[in-house]
């Protein structure tokens, strides 16, 4: 298990001042990834910096403003390169590609992905103080359509959507002309159609 710690600032306590997109804090009990950040210098007054903060956990965003140079907990985050190799009795078991140790997570733990998730497929687990934080999927995946309104052929110009289901399962909305049995690439952040596998 790696740390996963992008800057570098692996010390515990961080400032306001060295927010930067994607740092993760602790703020009562819950940990949070700055999204966006912004220094203001006033005429009057003192420097703050107002940021935008996604809770790790919920998916919930605030906006927060701290004093310029104010301390604030950095969550110190791990990182795990694990495979999926089975469900059993409703819990997804992973395993590390390194410690072939077993990790099982739920649903609830793994959250939206779960519908890609395919044996052999590999994802980044993120834990914090040994508890699972999040599930990181590939930002694009390839799956087979099992299900869906037959193709219609030269329907390519025509721009419209029908919905089809994949092979573990999910369900996205793809172009007319797509029929069971091809592969297609998508995109697990927000369910959309990429294109055909070549």
């Amino acid at each position: 298990m790696q740390v996963y710690d992008p800057w570098g600032c692996n010390t515990g306590m961080i400032s306001s001042n060295d927010f930067r997109t994607g740092t993760t804090i602790e703020l009562d009990g819950q940990v949070w990834r700055v999204v966006e950040f912004l220094h203001v210098k006033p005429g009057k007054g003192s420097a703050f910096v107002r940021t935008k903060l996604k809770s790790v956990q919920s998916g919930n965003v605030v906006d927060k403003t701290f004093r310029a140079g104010e301390s604030v907990q950095q969550a110190i985050l791990e990182k795990s390169n694990l495979q999926h190799t089975y469900v059993e009795s409703g819990d997804y078991v992973f395993m590390d590609m390194t410690s072939f140790e077993e990790t099982r997570l739920s649903v609830e733990q793994i959250g939206k992905g779960a519908k890609y998730l395919k044996e052999g497929m590999e994802v980044n687990v993120i834990f914090h103080n040994g508890k699972v934080l999040e599930v990181e999927l590939p930002i694009s995946i390839t799956l087979e359509v099992t299900e869906t309104d037959p193709g219609v052929k030269g329907d390519t110009a025509s721009g419209g959507t029908k919905p089809a289901i994949l092979e573990t399962g999910a369900q996205v909305m793809v172009p007319l002309f797509i029929s069971v049995g091809e592969m297609i690439k998508v995109d697990t952040r927000n369910d959309s159609y990429l294109g055909r596998e070549n």
